[in-house]
């Protein structure tokens, strides 16, 4: 079974790409490459904020590993 925030990231990372490209071919006016960048910093947010989720998920022990300590 695939794991849905994998694939979020998936789709995340292919938007952020094609976004990217369409900023390096240069043939977007000024407002539309703007309002691409624009569009760029929140997918690049909602990835860091996944990326982060799982960060901390990782952290945290299992239920019922408890530290011996």
């Amino acid at each position: 079974m695939a794991d849905p925030a994998a694939d979020d990231l998936q789709e995340l990372t292919g938007e952020l790409e094609s976004a990217a490209a369409r900023l390096r071919a240069g043939e977007l006016d000024p407002e539309a490459a703007a309002a691409l960048v624009d569009e760029c910093a929140r997918l690049a947010s909602r990835a860091a904020a996944e990326l982060d989720r799982r960060a901390r998920a990782a952290a945290e022990p299992a239920p019922g590993q408890d530290s011996l300590l």
